[in-house]
Order: C-alpha cells, then structure tokens, then sequence
C-alpha cells in the first residue's frame, strides 16, 4: 500500500519558457512558513489532471496541495523525519531510486540485441588455451602471449588444430585420460573440441572470438580470466533451441578395441529394426538401454541446449521432425538412437527480452555495462590519480606485506594523496584511506607479484570511491533526482502520520465508530433484494423439471431431490443460490419479484436453460453495523481527517494571493482550449 501510495505523489516536471519560469517562481500560498510556488502547486496540478477535461477544479486541486503541506509540516514539528526507522525507510528507496543513474542503458540494450542476434545460431570451435596465473606479471603475460602466436603460427602454416590442442593446450580435456584404478575412469580427449554451443554459454570474449570468427578459420588470441585461447570455428547454424528427447543408449567405454565396438553397433542396430518393427520406443528403452536412470521413464532425458549435449546430438536433433525416431549413431560414449518429442527455438526479440536481459544482469556482460559507468563517471568527476605518490606507495607497501610487517607500516604512515575527485566539491582520497581498505580486503590479494595485485586492489578502491562519490553528490548534480528524493520524504511522512492520525485511528476506535453509525445510520441503506435459487440444466431435460415445478415444490425440496435421489439428474442440473439487488444479474430481468415463486424457462444463450425460484424478497432497510462496517470505516476516516485538517489550518494558518490564482487559473484555461 505504501509503495502504491508514494507513486501517486511523486511529480512531473513541466518544460517551460523563461518568462513561464518567472511566473512559476511566484508566491501561490503559504501554509505557516513555507512558501507555496506556482511551480510547486502545477506539478501536482498536471498529475491530477491527465484527461481533457478536469476532474476537480483549480481551487480544490490548491486545497489538496495545502493540506499536504500541512501534514508534512506537523511530521516534521513531531520529528518523524528524525526516527531512525524513518530514515531507514528513506534511504532504502533511496537505493532503488539511483540505481538509473548508475546504469548504462545504451549499452544494456545493445548487449541485449546483440544477444539475440546470436541466439538464433549455435557455433561449433574447437579451442587450444595457454593458462595465465592469477593477477599474472607483465613476464607472464608476455610469456603465454608468445606461446600462443607461435601456436597459431605453426596451424596457419598447416599444422592439424587437433593435433596441436593435444600437444599444447592447457585445457586437459584435449587429451586421453587413463583408468586410475578407484579414482578416474578413462576418457577419450576430446582435441579442443567443445561441441556446439550458444550465447551465454561461454565467458563474455570467448563468446565474442567464436561469432565473430568465420567458419573454417582460426581467430586470434583471444584473452580471458583463464589466460589466451585460438579458436577454429568448425560449424555455425541455426539455434536447435531447447530439444526433449527420448534415447536409448549402448555404452562403449574408453579403451574399447574394434572388437568391442562391432559387439555395440550390431546391439544397437537390432534395437532399432525391432523399432521399425513395431516394438514401441518406450519399451524398447526400458528393455536394452544402457543409461538406467532415463530406461526407467521410456528413455527420456530433461530437457537440454546445444552447450549441454554432445556436438552428434545436435546434428541428429537437426535432421528430425517431432515423433521421429534417429538411425544408430555413435558418440565418445558409445551408441544412440532417440526420438524427438519436441524442441523450442528461439522467440522473436520482444518475446526473449526479459530473460536476455536478466542473463546480462547476473552474468560476465555486466562488467562491460559497468565499465561504461565508470568511465564517465571518471570523466564527469574529473577523476585525478598522483601517479608519484601512488607508485611509491604500492611498491613500499609490498615490500612491507613481504616483510609481514603492512599493519605496522600503515599506523605510522603519513598520508599523501593518492587521487581526488570533482571540481567544485572536491575531494582528496589519501594512502591512509587505502590502507584501510587494504586491511578490509587483503584476503583478495591474488598471484606471485604483490605490486600488480596491489595496483588491482588500487583500481577496485578507485571504482568503489568513484561510485560513493557520484552517490554522495547525486541530488546536485540531477534536479529531476533531488525532487524525487524530496516528494518520497515527504510521501513516506505524509504516509506515517495519516495512518496514525485516520486510517489506524479509525480502524481501532470501535466505540468512535459505533458512534459514528448511530449518527448517521440513514447513510446506510439496504435496498431491495431478492433472493433466488437458480437451476441452470441442458434443454434434454427440460420435461423431468417442468414435472417437479407443476406439482409446485418449492425450490430448496426440488434442490434437495436432484441432489440426493437423483445422480443422473444431479450431474446435469447446476443449482445456485444467491441474494441479489435490481439490475445485478441479468437473468433476473426476466421475472416478477414475488416470493416463493418459479420463473419459466429462461434461454441462457449457452445451450442451457434457467429456472429460478424466488426464496424471498428483502425490503428496502437500514444496514447493520457489521453490515455496514467497511462503509463506516471508510466515513470516519474521511471525518477525522477534516477535522485534523482544521486544526492544522488554525495552527498554521494559511494564506492564499488570490491574484496569483486568478492569473494562473487563467492560463491554465487558455492551455486547455489549445
């Protein structure tokens, strides 16, 4: 409720000319010492009146904007504004309401469509990777930079991609594993293969050298967290999307001679001429398949994308239709046959968009979205690094973490600047700051070289202040935020103090509200109301309950013969009951208000006939207090609430300039008839 209720206040801005800006700066009213604007009193205007016409008028929409000001002007005389619970609240719709500002949206929504695009395709490559430690030093780097340029070299000038994979990759999935008795079954390598994957699938620029590289040609170096890939992108196609298949599998474990494997591939295609015969697919599974876990549901597997099966189930998927059944083929694991049940490709943009968007949120993406953020506001918070002071400290600061001794070295250091932030409010973020931060984070510190860590460390700190810094500044650099901040202060106020004011007040004063009912009971009338039992049956049985309504059984004995001594009857007939006043249900048009008595035949329009008898006729009454309690509640509520508004105008007082007024209502009238 609060959060609807806080919306409904937060205004609009109008853009406006400078002599409109000079008319919008004058006084309109003042409600104790606060000035009201004509700026102030518009915003709201336009919010309350987005129609063509008006709903209420000029004056009233002033009296509503008054008395606003004058609850929040007795928060802040009670300190509300001071509680620690109100500033909580505060500052965590604070959070949610600057997140825009710290958010690139272009480059969100390019992400987001170029993530789309390369959703219709799944690409195949095989990859050869030359690992990089942690925070690697510039030797490092140099080293497997080196490495993988005369790998690619050797393969442009001819050398097979497989062959090199397992020779030189450090991924080592490229190579044969060996049995290690009780530890590690045998596994065929797969020479840098990885199969068919898709967007998402893989880290950001892995994902970025696969789509971008043709197919048949080798990429180049490609860097990630892991260290330097190639890739050779052997196939690209359309996106097989997410596939429910049924398999039956025979297994061919690794070491398996040729023997072995002639024993397999005559197994599994007797399976599948039993199939063609007529043995169904499920029992087929059941009986011969080799992966238990799906045999015992007739073969089915869950459901499954490109980069979770292997590369010949993808191109098997390809070639069928749903209900179609493959020929035996072969994998590293041995002999499959399936059946497609069904498969979900890719939607159209709109249709995708929030899960794509999503995947870029909680995925690697976000740090190019964030990157983006940085760098301007690097730019705009004229961001200023002592590259001196900042060197010298770093390389004595590792020197000393080396030594054991970096808690020591920072209680006696002297602080220098490390870099400032902004031009107008500017601020000096000294060593002493980032040696704190150090002794906060300093399980972070990764790799052989302490300075590089440090230096990455270092980098972390400037994007954490940069961020604390445009927070800290956020209302004086953004109008449009600050007046946001200030209608959800004093919504959240207004809110606080109503409830307890009106709406808790009302609702817990019961012998207010008896009061209040006893006063004014004749506001709380009861209409006529009819009371039916209604009998809705198909046409077939018309005759049956004509038979039962001649004889003149009232409509509670009827309801009670179809339900208890006549099931067939009972599961044709809909009976209903129901207390209803004129005009609120259509059948009832159609017959007199007269107690204890049937209507004709009534046509539904849906194949069905309608007998209604009337039960009783209720005549026009007060209502009850229980009866009427949702209305009381609702009046009272209205009533506390002007009498507080008449004791805030008396403490306060309020002054309207009635010649502002009229000029405003004035051109607010000549607008409209533009």
């Amino acid at each position: 409720m609060k959060q609807l209720f806080l919306l409904l206040i937060v205004i609009f801005s109008w853009n406006i000319s400078p002599a409109q800006k000079r008319f919008n700066n004058k006084e309109l009213a003042k409600a104790g010492n606060q000035t009201i604007t004509v700026a102030d009193f518009l915003a709201l205007y336009k919010k309350n009146n987005t129609g063509e016409k008006d709903t209420i008028s000029v004056e009233e929409n002033l009296q509503l904007y008054i008395n606003f000001r004058l609850k929040v002007l007795e928060a802040e005389r009670l300190g509300l504004d001071t509680l620690a619970s109100f500033k909580r609240e505060l500052k965590s719709y604070r959070k949610q309401l600057a997140k825009p500002y710290f958010t690139d949206k272009k480059v969100i929504n390019d992400l987001a469509k170029q993530a789309w695009q390369r959703m219709q395709y799944d690409v195949r490559a095989s990859h050869i990777l030359v690992k990089l430690p942690v925070n690697p030093t510039p030797e490092d780097t140099l080293k497997a930079w080196n490495k993988i340029q005369k790998i690619r070299t050797e393969i442009i000038n001819g050398k097979n991609f497989g062959i090199a994979a397992q020779e030189y990759s450090d991924d080592a999935s490229a190579r044969d594993q060996k049995v290690i008795a009780g530890k590690r079954r045998g596994k065929k390598g797969n020479h840098g293969d990885l199969g068919y994957f898709t967007v998402f699938s893989m880290v950001y620029p892995f994902e970025n050298a696969a789509y971008n590289t043709p197919v048949g040609k080798i990429s180049k170096p490609v860097r990630t967290r892991y260290g330097y890939h190639i890739l050779k992108i052997t196939d690209k196609k359309p996106a097989m999307g997410v596939a429910e298949v049924e398999h039956i599998f025979v297994a061919l474990p690794a070491g398996s001679n040729i023997k072995d494997s002639l024993q397999k591939s005559k197994k599994i295609h007797s399976i599948y001429n039993q199939i063609i015969k007529g043995m169904s697919f499920e029992k087929a599974a059941r009986k011969y398949s080799e992966d238990k876990g799906s045999a015992l549901l007739g073969g089915k597997l869950p459901r499954f994308t490109s980069d979770r099966i292997v590369p010949q189930f993808v191109e098997t998927i390809d070639t069928l239709k749903p209900g179609e059944i493959s020929k035996p083929f072969q994998t590293i694991y041995g002999f499959h046959i399936i059946r497609l049940i069904k498969r979900n490709r890719p939607g159209d943009f709109k249709s995708e968009e929030s899960k794509i968007y999503e995947r870029i949120k909680s995925g690697n993406r976000i740090t190019i979205e964030k990157q983006a953020v940085i760098k301007r506001l690097k730019k705009e918070n004229d961001l200023k690094i002592n590259k001196n002071n900042s060197s010298n400290f770093l390389a004595n600061l590792a020197s000393e973490i080396n030594k054991g001794k970096a808690p020591q070295y920072l209680k006696t250091l002297v602080p220098k600047t490390l870099f400032t932030l902004g031009k107008k409010n500017k601020e000096t973020i000294t060593t002493k700051e980032f040696g704190k931060y150090f002794l906060e984070n300093k399980n972070n510190l990764h790799g052989k070289n302490t300075v590089i860590a440090l230096n990455n460390l270092l980098n972390k700190f400037i994007d954490y202040k940069l961020f604390n810094y445009e927070d800290k500044h956020l209302e004086e650099k953004n109008p449009e935020f600050k007046e946001l901040m200030k209608e959800y202060h004093d919504g959240i106020l207004l809110f606080n103090l109503t409830d307890k004011m009106v709406w808790s007040k009302a609702s817990s004063d019961s012998v207010g509200l008896k009061k209040f009912y006893n006063n004014h009971k004749e506001s709380y009338i009861q209409p006529k109301r009819i009371q039916v039992i209604t009998f809705t049956f198909p046409e077939r049985v018309l005759s049956t309950l004509e038979k039962f309504i001649s004889a003149k059984i009232p409509g509670d004995s009827l309801a009670a013969i179809i339900k208890g001594q006549n099931s067939t009857l009972s599961s044709m007939v809909k009976i209903d009951t129901g207390t209803f006043i004129r005009g609120e249900n259509k059948i009832l048009k159609h017959i007199s208000w007269e107690k204890r008595s049937w209507s004709g035949p009534i046509n539904s329009n849906n194949n069905t006939e309608v007998f209604v008898y009337v039960k009783n006729i209720f005549p026009k009454s007060i209502k009850t207090y229980n009866q009427a309690l949702g209305e009381i509640i609702s009046d009272y509520q209205d009533l506390l609430d002007r009498e507080w508004i008449k004791q805030l105008k008396e403490r306060y007082g309020v002054q309207i300039n009635q010649k502002t007024l009229r000029k405003l209502k004035k051109k607010l009238s000549h607008n409209r008839k533009l």
